[in-house]
């Protein structure tokens, strides 16, 4: 973002939400095709609405992954987000499974074979992003909105708020002085909850999740401070509104802090670099600020479906870069082999790790033992300090 004095506003969306809903059961299913085999090809799309999961796409991979047990991984994605409800319920609704084999011609131009290296699986571009202004290295307005958010979801979980439901908003607006963010300026919260709950007490149970998410002294004013604004929030998720996967993609990523390609994540497995060149893009924009070079670092590559090689790579780093940005730029694709099965191998993409990225954005979050969010180390920041001496 821009230097000077200016407000920003970003959103999150809940794991309850419809459309997180769907991001989930087909991540879900991503991972329930890479823990049978890790080569296998995913591409699904889910579609939830009043007591109503409807899979679509295309897959190649085991015969032991049957419809019976993506059904059962739907439901279960459901169930553990919490849809007990009677217009959505993880038993009792319908799922009907369009999925089916994935096209040979798309498979002929991804595959490696002979003296062809594996190609993207898609046309298109991607973007990574990171700056200085949280812990994270991630925008501080979507940052703080997905915080709330999970604050929420994890009371909801323990029980410590069972009148909550599983559908949520959140928004935030924040003042930026000099280019740094310093207060909230306005805060929107919506949430499922109870029939018997009235707003003033939905809002008291809301409050407490956004004063221990935001730094000490940037709540906004209480005129500023909106909590389920229509007066009443109980017939939520699916059953309110249909949801689809992919239909989140700046809550996936910056909240429009910077720009986006395009192309969602979910529901595709690591071959699509739609998933995988965005998650490289970040992992590289993040250690470039990590390690002090930038206070800001977007970084875009492009693809040809087919072709392993990307296209192009652009670093910018909006005047906050401490080393040359062309030097950077061939200094990263030397660290990392930006071809296809190079990002999967680079960052271990083929394992099962997605269904956990559906909520609560792609990025800013903690690598985890197992492999999940490996594109959020920062392993790169000694190598980059040392290629400038810096």
């Amino acid at each position: 973002m821009r230097k000077g004095n200016f407000q920003f506003t970003s959103e999150s969306v809940s794991e309850g939400h419809p459309d997180k809903v769907s991001d989930r059961v087909s991540d879900t299913i991503v991972d329930l095709f890479l823990s049978h085999e890790p080569e296998a090809r995913v591409a699904v799309e889910t579609l939830c609405t009043t007591n109503r999961i409807v899979l679509a796409g295309e897959t190649r991979g085991p015969a032991s992954v049957t419809k019976e047990l993506m059904e059962e991984a739907a439901r279960k994605a459901v169930r553990d987000i919490g849809y007990e409800q009677d217009g959505f319920h993880w038993e009792k609704a319908a799922v009907e499974n369009y999925i089916h084999e994935q096209s040979s011609d798309i498979a002929m131009g991804v595959d490696a074979s002979g003296n062809k290296d594996e190609g993207a699986g898609d046309q298109g571009i991607m973007f990574g992003y990171a700056c200085d202004e949280t812990d994270g290295l991630m925008p501080a307005p979507l940052y703080f909105s997905h915080n709330i958010l999970k604050s929420l979801a994890e009371a909801r979980h323990s029980g410590a708020a069972p009148e909550l439901g599983p559908d949520s908003k959140s928004q935030v607006t924040l003042e930026y002085v000099d280019g740094r963010p310093v207060r909230a300026t306005k805060i929107v919260v919506s949430t499922q909850h109870a029939a018997h709950l009235e707003q003033q007490e939905v809002r008291e149970l809301v409050r407490p999740h956004v004063i221990n998410v935001l730094p000490e002294g940037w709540m906004c004013g209480e005129e500023d401070f909106y909590v389920n604004p229509t007066g009443r929030f109980v017939i939520g998720g699916p059953d309110s509104d249909c949801g689809l996967t992919g239909r989140k993609i700046i809550v996936d990523t910056y909240g429009g802090a910077a720009p986006h390609g395009g192309g969602a994540f979910s529901g595709k497995d690591p071959t699509k670099v739609d998933r995988s060149a965005a998650y490289v893009c970040r992992y590289l924009a993040k250690n470039v600020v990590a390690a002090g070079l930038a206070e800001r670092c977007t970084l875009q590559v492009s693809y040809a479906i087919g072709v392993s090689e990307p296209l192009s790579v652009y670093v910018e780093t909006d005047g906050t870069n401490q080393v040359d940005e062309d030097k950077l730029a061939s200094t990263l694709r030397e660290l990392v082999d930006l071809r296809p099965r190079g990002i999967r191998q680079h960052l271990g993409l083929n394992k099962p790790i997605y269904a956990r990225t559906s909520a609560y954005g792609h990025f800013g979050r903690s690598p985890d033992a197992d492999g999940g969010f490996s594109w959020e180390r920062t392993d790169l920041v000694g190598e980059l300090k040392s290629a400038f001496n810096f």
